[in-house]
């Protein structure tokens, strides 16, 4: 067992070729996790990171250094809180701070699930004293969202390019005092794809002063170029962009003297001969020292995007990534003026808070009275919310599930959940979410609780099994996941003997993003006071 540099927390290794001893479970964490995740740790504690840095589904990472402070926005898709910004003083240990987006617009549209639409690859930057995000909505086109701290409160997004299918956009405020925005174009929307486009932006970042011209063409050499971020180093303009598409692609780097160009081509990441698919798609950021790496991620199927962080440096005015151009398992951590202590975003929950954690999202835009999170009863209180009349119990299309990111390739999750106040026709329990998804629950009917277990396929009509009856009204229900996203449900009412709920599931992502687990409270139609569980907990554990 490795212990943190203050030795007061182990640190997993899960990287199988890396000859370490395997990480012991630890009890359970506080609301506000203070100690890190007992199931993937980035930092080794000798001097040393493990890829990937974030494991679990902040996909499309844009990050900007502050000072001694990084900040990474990612894509939320159709998850509320949306666009989650994360803080680190080295760039592998990461904080969640909170979400630039409380509710998603056009407000109305996001009250339902809109599974692939919503934020897609967001880009942030800081200007004049501000803090920018510019993100894409495909079915809408570009947004804009200010604050002048990055703690917020955040402006409501403003559209500042009106195209369906514009997307992944990228600031640049230039040194001659112009500004310029480049984005990407889905062709599934547009009709347009392969190319990158550049339009000319008024100095405050919030109206396009043209139609925009292309500046980047794909074709002939490249699928699907898109993801830009564009920025100037020596005179010449740089845009990173990925090719390739998701799983098999590449980084590609582009310079020029003119912004519009014509631009040289270069892949200067690539998967090479090591086991990280797809490494492209994200931030070059450098030390207040000018020491350059730069965050990218990689897609894990079910487990969704995750992020690594490789090393940069520069020959001729050209970025050489990683080593020798691929991608690095373990390395040096980066020499900054700052030492940070070992952090994770969260994942563990005691629900001893006042306010929900900031791990948590719906599929949709809330509900005030969804979840009350009680520091008083240190429960999460969630109302059992009625079904919709039309589309039924299924959990791919209710709003109110609340649901969180897979942290690790393999861990335990259990919940305790107290059930005094359920009623005939009420279910509560905990799913395994994605295109395909299976729970266990428990369900109120009129000869009492039972323990149920259900799957669903293509998102299609659920199929639920009865396990057992249920004798009591506590109930502890557990997911052990395996490598290769692999799931096996149990259940207990003592919290030490459990017992298999249905069979092994296998967990397969959902609309461009990984599979996510978390909780759900549905009822029949309300008549008087609703009815609600309360859970207790919500830990992980290797």
């Amino acid at each position: 067992m490795r212990l943190s540099p203050t030795g007061a927390y182990p640190l997993p290794l899960v990287f199988r070729n890396l000859s370490v001893a395997a990480v012991l479970a630890l009890c359970s964490l506080a609301h506000a996790q203070t100690k890190p995740s007992q199931v993937w740790v980035a930092d080794q504690g000798d001097g040393t990171y493990v890829n990937p840095v974030l494991n679990a589904d902040y996909s499309d990472p844009d990050a900007i250094r502050v000072g001694n402070d990084f900040y990474l926005v990612a894509s939320s898709f159709d998850q509320v809180p949306g666009l989650p910004i994360l803080h680190s003083k080295d760039l592998v240990n990461w904080e969640l701070i909170g979400h630039a987006l409380s509710e998603q617009p056009p407000v109305e549209v996001y009250a339902k699930t809109q599974h692939g639409n919503g934020v897609w690859a967001p880009a942030i930057r800081q200007h004049a004293g501000m803090f920018y995000i510019y993100y894409p909505d495909p079915e809408y086109g570009i947004y804009v969202t200010k604050a002048a701290k990055i703690t917020g409160p955040w402006s409501t997004p403003k559209l500042v390019r009106a195209a369906k299918g514009w997307i992944d956009p990228c600031p640049l405020w230039d040194t001659d005092g112009n500004a310029y925005l480049i984005n990407g174009m889905a062709g599934s929307r547009s009709g347009i794809k392969n190319v990158l486009i550049l339009s000319r932006m008024s100095p405050d970042g919030e109206h396009m002063l043209d139609d925009g011209t292309i500046i980047i063409d794909g074709h002939g050499q490249d699928l699907t170029v898109e993801g830009p971020k564009i920025y100037k180093r020596n005179g010449f303009y740089y845009v990173f962009a990925p090719g390739g598409g998701v799983p098999t692609g590449y980084q590609l780097v582009y310079r020029a003297k003119d912004i519009y160009g014509p631009y040289e081509r270069r892949v200067v990441l690539s998967k090479g001969s090591t086991p990280t698919n797809g490494p492209h798609q994200g931030a070059w950021v450098e030390t207040a020292a000018g020491e350059g790496w730069f965050l990218h991620f990689q897609d894990r199927g079910p487990y969704g995007r995750v992020t690594h962080l490789e090393p940069l440096q520069w020959e001729h005015d050209w970025p050489v990534v990683g080593k020798d151009g691929e991608p690095v398992l373990r390395y040096k951590k980066p020499a900054v003026a700052v030492v940070s202590k070992v952090m994770t975003p969260p994942d563990s929950d005691e629900f001893d808070s006042a306010r929900l954690g900031l791990q948590w999202q719906w599929q949709a835009n809330p509900v005030a009275g969804w979840a009350l999170p009680s520091q008083a009863l240190g429960v999460l209180r969630l109302l059992n919310v009625p079904v919709d009349a039309v589309l039924g119990e299924r959990l791919w299309t209710a709003p109110n599930v609340l649901t969180q990111k897979l942290p690790a390739t393999a861990f335990t999750v259990t919940t305790k959940l107290n059930l005094a106040s359920h009623s005939v026709g009420d279910r509560s329990g905990l799913v395994l979410l994605g295109q395909d998804y299976a729970y266990v629950a428990t369900r109120r009917t009129e000869k009492g609780l039972v323990l149920v277990y259900g799957v669903s396929h293509d998102a299609g009509a659920e199929t639920e099994t009865v396990i057992r009856p249920l004798q009591g009204e506590t109930v502890y229900l557990r997911m052990q996941l395996s490598e290769g996203a692999r799931a096996q449900f149990f259940a207990s009412e003592d919290g030490t003997h459990f017992t298999p709920a249905g069979e092994v599931f296998q967990a397969r992502t959902g609309v461009w993003i990984g599979a996510k687990v978390g909780l759900f409270a549905q009822g029949p139609a309300m008549r008087g006071e609703r009815s609600y569980v309360d859970v207790d907990w919500f830990r992980f554990e290797r």
